[in-house]
């Protein structure tokens, strides 16, 4: 199989270029001190590239970080989509012609897009609760990847300061205070063009300000153009004093586009379309949204810091799709429309302070914060062609939550010990406007989550994890007011077991196993406008993940996952997951020399069930993709080749009962939207 040699000859190239640097390695390899800030990496020069030699295990609860900024350094991602994809073992999809949010897999999850999975820019939440397509909803394109300094991110519900949907893990991602002026142009296959730009206005040494936009257009890879447009806009400015940090961020993007959406397999084994083809060209639509973000940091006399940032955004959203084509409407099709306009906002404190108690070294922090989503025009309507027919539902949210958390990170000797306590509370608000009155209460909850994490330092080149924690994820106001305040706040219950292991100065290990288990809840399906019961979940599994880099020129990276995750309350047979990932595995090798930079990253995903006695299979695939780029002086080229196989493959899939136009009965099977084919784009940047 191609996956197979691909895999092998990365092995191969890493054994060989072993037995060249091994010697050299060990002449020269020193031990590292530990940086007092517990940073990973010793980076005084920005401009050198970063190596594995440099990072040195130390004692934190977000042990994965290890190696991101190493991988984020080498393999810089070149689109808002795969940004997500430096998280090992989370893979994404898009189904909706690149305007709509991916859908995300991670430790046995189908986390729609988002419903389990916490994601923030500098502090700021990009999950939507309460989405008029699903809870949870992360858009992440407002993000450019070119503004991004550092990703951190973990995986379970272990970090206190992560709240809401943090039950497979969060993602957080910070972005650049100073940006070098510089423009791009990228240009590829289906009319592919993205335009980049941006200016350092202001590069002192204690303050800065930039401004970063791109615009973005593809016809798409589809038999019916994806018209696709998005405008990127941001701006950032910081300011350093002896004891204080401020930033304030304003950044808004916009997308227009057209999809053809997920189609059924017997209409392309039929042949009334191909691959690429769309039984309802007229899906697509609009989203944008506009944020300010107000972040600042001070240090105490005491040396104690408090960081706080203050945010606002508006974000609208309109959303056609047909999902099941003629199965509820055999004369005007069942396609809908998914809308709403929100305004949202928040502000997040946290206090941290180091203190000793008698030979052994504390920290405590502790932060407090709430959050308010307005939503107006909340929609479902009947559609055709994008002209309305009729109203599914309709109505306006006020959700608000507050929360607060403490926890104390304790070094006695070689261990690390984490106690801590998170408390939420929501309201919920939900005002029916397909009512004749209003009658429908508030529904107000809390819910309590207990951390306990154990780090075991052996020493800088191994250390053991133990991590105990509860975590949660709200449920959708309309859930909570139908079903009159029943599973507001379903529970996650998971434990980590895991070692960070570095025996030799170029090479870095991890492996975990863990075990999540969900509470009952209600989930509120979206595209029909209904409530439904999902019972009780257990999910298990194992992360292995390595790092290994040569000559200080090869950097070879590979994160494998196995999940299994069976519905606790349906009998044996009938109680698998849809969609649910069983066996993943990211790789890639890279190589850097001088201004040549060259990255080849595969990523494979095992067949899994798409229904829950898995009869029907959602197909596994194997792509590869291919960077490579070259820097003389100011100014780069390079390409981008995406599927460089030309592989078929399914990226996202679904079980769905459909019928199609004049079919007599409906039928249950698999239905996809096809993964890009061969793709490449050539970009050319200059710095001035």
């Amino acid at each position: 199989m191609v996956y197979k040699t691909f895999f092998t000859s990365l092995l191969t190239i890493c054994f060989f270029a072993s037995l060249q640097a091994r010697g050299e390695m060990f002449l020269h390899e020193k031990e590292p001190a530990i940086p007092e800030d517990s940073t990973k990496i010793r980076d005084d020069d920005p401009e050198k590239v970063f190596t594995l030699q440099e990072v040195v295990i130390v004692k934190q609860l977000n042990h994965m970080n290890a190696t991101s900024k190493v991988d984020l350094k080498i393999n810089p991602v070149n689109s808002s989509q795969e940004v997500l994809r430096t998280v090992p073992g989370l893979f994404i999809a898009q189904h909706a012609g690149g305007g709509k949010a991916e859908q995300m897999f991670l430790r046995g999850f189908d986390l729609d897009h988002g419903t389990d999975i916490n994601i923030s820019v500098d502090g700021m939440p990009v999950n939507m609760v309460s989405h008029a397509h699903g809870q949870g909803y992360a858009d992440l394109h407002f993000l450019q990847p070119e503004t991004i300094e550092s990703v951190e991110f973990d995986k379970g519900p272990y970090n206190v300061s992560k709240g809401d949907l943090a039950t497979a893990g969060y993602v957080s991602f910070k972005t650049k205070d100073r940006m070098d002026n510089e423009v791009s142009l990228e240009i590829g296959e289906f009319n592919t063009q993205r335009l980049r730009a941006s200016f350092s206005f202001l590069n002192a040494p204690q303050q800065s300000f930039y401004v970063s936009s791109s615009y973005l257009l593809s016809d798409g890879y589809f038999v019916a153009s994806q018209n696709f447009n998005r405008f990127n806009l941001m701006s950032k400015y910081t300011r350093w004093n002896d004891n204080s940090r401020f930033s304030v961020t304003l950044s808004h993007f916009s997308s227009v586009w057209n999809a053809s959406g997920q189609i059924p397999q017997r209409a392309v084994d039929d042949g009334i379309i191909t691959r690429f083809g769309a039984l309802d060209d007229t899906e697509g639509g609009n989203t944008g949204r506009s944020n300010l973000n107000l972040l600042y940091d001070l240090t105490l006399a005491n040396g104690a810091t408090i960081r706080s940032n203050t945010w606002l955004s508006y974000y609208d959203f309109n959303l056609y799709s047909n999902f099941t084509f003629f199965l509820k409407d055999s004369i005007n099709g069942d396609e809908i429309n998914q809308r709403e306009k929100r305004l949202l906002g928040g502000v997040n404190t946290e206090y941290l302070q180091s203190f000793n108690v008698g030979k052994s070294n504390w920290q405590l922090k502790a932060g407090i914060g709430f959050r308010y989503d307005r939503i107006d025009d909340l929609a479902l309507y009947h559609t055709k062609k994008r002209q309305r027919l009729g109203t599914f539902a309709l109505g306006d949210v006020h959700e608000s939550s507050l929360f607060g958390y403490a926890g104390l990170n304790i070094e006695w000797g070689k261990w690390l010990i984490n106690p801590a306590v998170r408390i939420d509370h929501f309201t919920f608000d939900y005002v029916d406007r397909t009512l004749p009155e209003y009658t429908n209460p508030k529904v107000s909850q809390a819910i309590v989550s207990p951390k306990l994490n154990f780090i075991y330092h052996l020493n800088p080149k191994l250390q053991f994890l133990l991590k105990m924690g509860k975590g949660f994820h709200s449920n959708d106001a309309r859930v909570v007011i139908a079903e009159k305040g029943k599973s507001v706040l379903p529970a996650a219950y998971g434990v980590d077991l895991g070692i960070l292991w570095k025996p030799l100065p170029y090479l870095m290990l991890n492996a975990t196993g863990w075990f999540l288990q969900m509470q009952q809840e209600f989930v509120y399906v979206g595209d029909d406008a209904v409530v439904e019961p999902s019972g009780r979940s257990r999910r298990y599994g194992i992360d292995l993940g390595a790092r290994c880099q040569l000559n200080g020129r090869f950097y070879l990276q590979a994160d494998y996952t196995y999940s299994h995750a069976r519905s606790m309350d349906d009998p044996a047979g009938e109680n698998y997951i849809p969609l649910a990932p069983v066996n993943t595995l990211m790789a890639g090798l890279s190589y850097q020399w001088k201004g040549l930079s060259v990255s080849l990253k595969g990523r494979y995903l095992g067949n899994r069930p798409a229904n829950e006695d898995y009869t029907i299979t959602a197909k596994g695939y194997f792509v590869a993709d291919l960077n490579a780029s070259y820097t003389y002086k100011r100014v780069t080229i390079g390409t981008v080749i995406e599927n460089i196989f030309n592989t078929e493959w399914n990226e996202a899939q679904f079980a769905t009962e459909t019928r199609l136009q004049n079919e007599p009965k409906s039928v249950t099977e698999l239905h996809f939207t096809p993964g890009t084919p061969f793709n490449a784009r050539g970009f050319v940047t200059v710095r001035f």
